[in-house]
């Protein structure tokens, strides 16, 4: 009898770039194959140069363009790119056809992306209590309004670190937050001096009354109970405007509701004045990132125009575009010109072509998808899948792999057969056999 173990582990979600960690780039050389870039040699060193340019601070007015068949690396050089810039690097990721959307000026959607991808990393000092609640007594009185329910009214809290141990009178807001949060003796906190806002760090070790529990265990905190401690905050420009908008709206400020679609000039005029002071006074610092529009032909001339003058704005991304289309009518007119973009703007772009990939290249790349999905195959599908990538597309033969991985399942083996992928490719057939079928059977589909 064969008996089978399962590992259980916690949600993973393998997405189609989770692999890209960087360029590959040692020394200045791109390396035929590393942080999951293979091939586009070219493509990589231009990428590289572009990073360079970017930490020294001479980016400003311009904007990158990634031209390429599809399936090319076009977004895997737009991820690496930010991987490159450092992991906090925010990045937003659009498809030109989202700006058209019911609900919001497309104007707005783009404004709104590049404040997305625009970090702010703000420092503060703050002064708060900080140890384990070895001791707590809560004080609880009738409800103003219903005589019947009993509220807490304040208490006691007794706080303690391995230097020293205090006991502090509290009000009923303090008490109310602890209550609520489920705090409970034994439990580290932070209190805030200021605001009376309570954090909970974690449960002691020593301190646990549980076999299983979901808290974290932290070790008792050391020093003294009251000190300054420095918390960092990562925002989006696009976070400070939605905070900003819902504090000068009325009913927002009552009923807490949603926030506005659409945010106006002036609250955002309001946030850009305040993180220049938090920069002037040292407690906040910019983090540029990556704004990439995938299909940017798809984007009408009044986008163009909107883009050409946020490239000139102080507070500006890294925009960087990506199109498969050669020659092309700019939406909303009658020209047609190069990639679908018009001149004007063409001409203030990094322009960067992507080339199909080699037999060679397209076997490396699926190898490893195939890491990254923990699927494993014999040479013979490998070599399948290689001749699928060849014949119809990269992005097929990839796309086939976990499919594969079930089928292998099925029939009781851990690896890939040649089998298994001529079974899914009937199964699921590529953008050419839809076509082919399309065609065949034109007159039953419905017009």
């Amino acid at each position: 009898m064969t008996s089978v173990s399962s590992a259980v582990r916690g949600f993973e979600r393998i997405g189609t770039h989770s692999h890209i960690k960087g360029l590959g780039i040692k020394e200045g050389k791109p390396l035929p194959a590393a942080d999951g870039l293979v091939g586009q040699v070219e493509a990589r060193k231009a990428a590289w140069i572009v990073v360079q340019i970017i930490k020294s601070g001479k980016m400003a007015g311009k904007a990158i363009l990634f031209a390429g068949p599809p399936g090319t690396g076009k977004t895997a050089l737009a991820i690496a790119i930010a991987r490159e810039l450092g992991s906090d690097t925010p990045f937003m990721g659009l498809s030109a056809s989202e700006v058209y959307s019911a609900e919001m000026k497309k104007t707005e959607v783009l404004m709104q992306a590049m404040r997305k991808s625009i970090g702010v990393r703000i420092r503060e000092f703050r002064r708060v209590y900080e140890g384990m609640i070895s001791k707590m007594e809560v004080k609880f009185d009738r409800h103003p309004y219903n005589p019947w329910q009993q509220i807490p009214v304040g208490g006691k809290i007794t706080l303690k670190t391995t230097n020293e141990e205090r006991t502090f009178s509290v009000d009923s807001s303090i008490m109310s937050e602890v209550l609520s949060k489920g705090i409970s003796e034994g439990d580290v906190v932070w209190i805030d001096e200021e605001t009376g806002r309570v954090q909970k760090v974690g449960r002691a070790k020593g301190a646990e009354s549980y076999d299983i529990s979901s808290d974290r265990l932290v070790e008792i905190p050391k020093g003294s109970i009251l000190k300054e401690k420095e918390f960092i905050h990562t925002v989006t420009l696009h976070d400070l405007d939605i905070a900003q908008s819902r504090s000068s709206s009325i009913i927002s400020l009552f009923f807490g509701g949603p926030s506005e679609r659409e945010i106006s000039p002036e609250v955002r005029q309001r946030v850009d004045e305040t993180v220049k002071e938090w920069i002037d006074e040292g407690r906040a610092e910019l983090i540029p990132g990556v704004l990439f529009i995938d299909d940017v032909h798809m984007l009408d001339i009044e986008c163009f125009s909107f883009l050409s003058r946020a490239m000139e704005s102080e507070l500006s991304p890294i925009l960087i575009l990506a199109t498969n289309r050669g020659l092309t009518r700019i939406k909303g007119t009658d020209v047609v010109a190069p990639h679908g973009i018009p001149l004007d703007l063409l001409d203030r772009l990094l322009i960067i072509t992507t080339k199909p990939y080699t037999r060679e290249e397209i076997e490396e790349i699926i190898k490893i998808r195939a890491r990254e999905e923990k699927v494993d195959m014999d040479e013979e599908a490998l070599k399948k899948l290689t001749e699928l990538g060849m014949e119809r597309s990269l992005r097929y033969a990839v796309q086939l792999l976990t499919p594969a991985g079930v089928i292998a399942k099925e029939r009781g083996s851990s690896k890939i057969s040649s089998k298994d992928i001529d079974t899914v490719a009937k199964l699921f057939v590529s953008v050419k056999e839809s076509s082919e079928y399309l065609r065949k059977m034109e007159e039953m589909f419905l017009k």
